[in-house]
């Protein structure tokens, strides 16, 4: 009775660590995902108040905004870009890192542009803007340069793809329609039969059609015309074909070798 009562209260204990544990994660995916909101709410925010200023603002206030502007969407854009190109392509891991060490500079630039928006000095701000459209133009244009070279990679890799996949159609199309070669030299074969009988025949030279039961010419030696195997009418029958559910052909693209060229 008292083993029985232990293990009730083992099972019991294992439940509730159970349901707390289960708790738990789903709370911490759920304050992931409100998090995930939050900070795509504050980026959609912040984006569009510096649209707003870019073009509503003149001097030095609206050319920091476009600053800024122009650094968050290129390198928004080059992340998204070697993020979706990574899972495919293992070379792309290598430009993953020099991204995030870019994007250390990105932030910093940023950063110092934001405390120049809340400058009261409007004359040392002016000062600060050549060598901030400078940082700017280093960034996003190393940025800009990863971003199309890996789509420049990706379009590549799919051109090679498609060229492949449509030689191996060719290929594929062509031994399906490997009868129209053997019905061709069939046609050709009667032709000759029909003219050497209807000129031989009459003739009595005694080369007419052959025997009924005797082997056809050639035959005795193996020598076929055709590879396709002669069915009941002594027509060459088509070669069975493998049963196309044996063969699977994946439609995702396989893993990329980790080269640069």
């Amino acid at each position: 009775m008292e083993a029985l009562i232990t293990i009730l209260a083992l099972l019991f204990v294992a439940f509730v660590a159970l349901g707390v544990y289960a708790t738990v994660k789903v709370a911490k995916a759920a304050k992931r995902g409100v998090d995930r909101t939050i900070d795509h709410a504050r980026r959609t925010v912040e984006d569009t108040t510096l649209r707003a200023k870019s073009f509503g603002q003149t001097g030095v206030a609206g050319e920091l905004a476009q600053l800024r502007l122009s650094l968050r969407t290129s390198m928004r854009a080059t992340q998204e870009a070697l993020h979706a190109g990574a899972a495919e392509d293992a070379s792309l891991r290598e430009s993953l890192d020099l991204f995030q060490r870019l994007s250390a500079h990105g932030r910093e630039l940023d950063e110092d542009i934001k405390r120049l928006e809340r400058e009261p000095d409007r004359a040392h701000v002016a000062s600060q803007l050549p060598d901030l459209r400078h940082r700017t133009q280093q960034i996003t244009h190393s940025a800009d340069a990863l971003r199309f070279a890996a789509r420049d990679r990706a379009r590549r890799f799919a051109e090679d793809d498609l060229s492949s996949l449509s030689a191996q159609i060719d290929m594929e199309a062509g031994a399906l329609r490997h009868w129209t070669r053997a019905d061709g030299v069939d046609e050709a074969l009667e032709n000759q039969v029909h003219g050497a009988g209807g000129a031989a025949g009459p003739a009595g030279s005694g080369q007419g059609w052959p025997a009924a039961g005797a082997p056809a010419a050639g035959a005795e030696h193996g020598q076929t015309w055709s590879g396709a195997e002669a069915g009941p009418s002594g027509r060459p029958q088509a070669i069975n074909a493998p049963d196309p559910r044996g063969t699977t052909y994946p439609w995702e693209k396989s893993t990329r070798p980790e080269t640069t060229s």
